[in-house]
This record gives structure tokens, sequence and C-alpha cells, in this order.
């Protein structure tokens, strides 16, 4: 499932972001890439312990935290330690590849497991050409370019590429989140089974009907989710 997460980051926030990233220590980002994406990846990248990554990672926990249709859709278990990224330039793209299946958290060493990956927006599009995020689903590949502050979510198994960025600097803050629900599809499944109910609540009010599908979301959850 891939989906768009409006206004993530407030535009305060993407201004607090931006402001932190003026003068950044960028370094290279193949240092974090494994065997395969790193003979595909040209970009640049913030060290985890820099202050600017700093900043930017606690916006968007914060963030995330506090969105429900994020937590609706990936069910967050644990989350990989946010980094901060940029195209343009002499390091404009990221090939064809696939995240690895487990990641270690910088801060602690933490094992993640990469279920749903997210891209958090830092720039306009209108500020850069190119740099599209391309993540290739059932249906063929599709393009994703979003406002300053906006997300997308998709799954991790996911193949996927940035397409050379020809003008500007595209700026990034992507991390992965491990799912209480590993399965893409039983995910899917809650997500939608949960939209539904809340459009039967708006039109319905709390009707039997609705606190029947309720318990239907929190069975399978209870099936389906490991803690």
């Amino acid at each position: 499932m891939l989906l768009h997460i409006p206004e993530l980051l407030s535009g305060d926030e993407i201004r607090q972001a931006r402001q932190a990233l003026e003068g950044a220590p960028w370094a290279d980002g193949r240092d974090s890439a494994g065997p395969q994406a790193a003979t595909v990846k040209n970009n640049e990248q913030l060290p985890h312990d820099c202050a600017a990554a700093g900043t930017v990672r606690q916006l968007v926990l914060r963030a995330v935290e506090r969105h429900p249709l994020l937590l609706t859709a990936a069910l967050p278990r644990k989350i990989f330690t946010p980094r901060v990224n940029r195209y343009g330039g002499d390091t404009p793209f990221y090939g064809a590849h696939v995240d690895n299946a487990i990641r270690f958290r910088a801060d602690n060493g933490e094992r993640v497991r990469t279920d749903v990956s997210c891209t958090v927006f830092l720039a306009d599009p209108a500020e850069y050409d190119g740099g599209e995020l391309l993540v290739q689903d059932t249906y063929g590949a599709r393009g994703v370019k979003l406002p300053a502050g906006h997300a997308v979510l998709y799954p991790g198994t996911s193949i996927h590429e940035v397409t050379p960025v020809t003008r500007g600097h595209r700026l990034a803050c992507f991390f992965w989140i491990e799912s209480m629900v590993r399965s893409d599809e039983q995910r899917r499944l809650l997500f939608e089974l949960d939209m539904a109910i809340m459009k039967l609540r708006d039109r319905h009010g709390e009707c039997d009907e609705a606190v029947a599908l309720t318990g239907t979301y929190h069975n399978l959850l209870r099936m389906w989710a490991d803690t």
C-alpha cells in the first residue's frame, strides 16, 4: 500500500527544519547503504550525530506520534532513527534498489525490521526539477513528488528509486517502521476497515453496525499483531 500523508510537518516545523539545514555538514550517502544499494546510490546524507540531523529527527518523530493517519496505516512497533538526505549537483540520484530487511538504530543498535518505508519531503517541488520517488508495485511504477511537510508511506519490500535532480536540491527525511502487523496485505485490510468504520460513524453515529465492525477490527488486530 502506497499512502500519501498530508501535512505531517506544519509550515513552522518546515521552517525550523530548513533553518537547521543551512550550512549542514553533508556527507557521502553511500556510507549507510547496503552492498547492492551502494552501487546505484549517489546522494548526500547528514551524519547521524550532527545538530541539524538531530533537529529534523525530533521534529519528524514528534509529528509521527501525533498523526492519526500515519499511525493507523503503519501500526508502528519500532521506528528506525530518521535520517536526512539531499539530491542535486554532483550527487543527484539513487538508482533502483531494495532496502535492507533489517536496519540497526544508530543510537542504541536495536534491530528494526523495515516493513514500511517513509519519506518526508522537506523541499517544495518548485525548488527542484526531477527527484521523483518511483515505487514499483503490482501495477507498475508510481511516481511521488510532494509538497514540503507531506510524507509518503510504502512497503519496505518495494523496488524504488529517486530520479536524477537536474535543478536545485531535493531535501528529505527518511526512515523505516517495524509494524506490529508484518504483512502489507493485512495492514492494508485493517486500514481500509478502519477508514470505512470512521465513515460509517460520521454518517450514522455510534450505531450497532459501527460497534460490531470495530470489534471485528480489533479482533483481527489481536490475531495478527506482534507487540
